[in-house]
This record gives C-alpha cells, structure tokens and sequence, in this order.
C-alpha cells in the first residue's frame, strides 16, 4: 500500500470518527431537549428515580466533549509522521511547499476535534443545568405538599 494512501486512511477515519460523534451529540442533545420538554416530574416519588432518567446519555455527551481533541490530534500526529516518512523516502526532490502543504493538511484533524469538541461541551453544560432545574423543581414540589 502507497504512503499516500496510508495517509488517505488515517486522515479520512479520524475524520470520519469526528463526523460521526457530532452526529451523536446532536442527536442525543436533540433527544435530550424534548424528553426534557415532555417530563412530567410530579409522577416521580422518588428523586433518584427522576435523576437517573433526567442524566441518561449525558454521560456520553461529556465524554466526547472531552475526548474529541484528543482524537485530532491523534490524527494530527499520525498524519505528521506520515509526512515525515514521505519526506525522509524523497531525499533527493524535497520540495518546501508540498511539505508545508500536508503539514497544513494534518492539522485539519485537530481542528475538526475542537469543532466536535465545543459544542458537545457546551450542549452538556447547557443539560445539565436543566436537570438541575428540573430536580430543583421537583424538590420544591415535595416540600408543597
């Protein structure tokens, strides 16, 4: 298999893998914003009951916001060395401009992790404060009757 296509695969399944996690924060967020819209906190008896199913797949929302840079720049350091390779295995015709070229281009990788990554994290901070209305409403409810 070329360098070049190697580095086809490593660049495009990184990014590839950030697509996809964007696709499922915003659709568990989604998810999330209308279950939260329909919950009917007064049939709870019990708050740890309302609690485990106000934070279900908030779990996951936080762990790609915190790990999505970190698959950027996995794919942004692979793509390097794979550069680098190019560049060792032709000596003799090093042209700047074309490594400059894919350097910029490995970069692409970190940058699509920061695009998944801050939104995912503002989406979860943005839940969780609703979850916490939603007890905070709840608890008040308990104390009325």
């Amino acid at each position: 298999m070329p360098i070049e296509q190697l580095k086809d695969i490593v660049d495009y399944g990184v990014i590839g893998l950030l697509i996809f996690l964007s696709f499922i924060t915003f659709a568990y967020a989604i998810e999330r914003i209308l279950y939260y819209r329909s919950i009917d906190i007064s049939t709870y008896n019990h708050k740890l009951a309302l609690e485990i199913d106000l934070s279900k797949r908030l779990g996951t929302l936080a762990s790609i916001g915190s790990n999505a840079p970190y698959i950027g720049l996995l794919g942004t350091v692979l793509a390097i060395i794979l550069t680098f390779y190019i560049i060792g295995d032709q000596q003799d015709t090093i042209d700047p401009g074309e490594i400059m070229k894919h350097l910029a281009l490995a970069l692409k990788a970190t940058a699509a992790g920061l695009v998944v990554a801050i939104p995912a994290t503002v989406l979860y901070n943005a839940l969780l404060t609703k979850v916490d209305v939603l007890l905070s409403k709840w608890e008040i409810m308990q104390d009325e009757k």
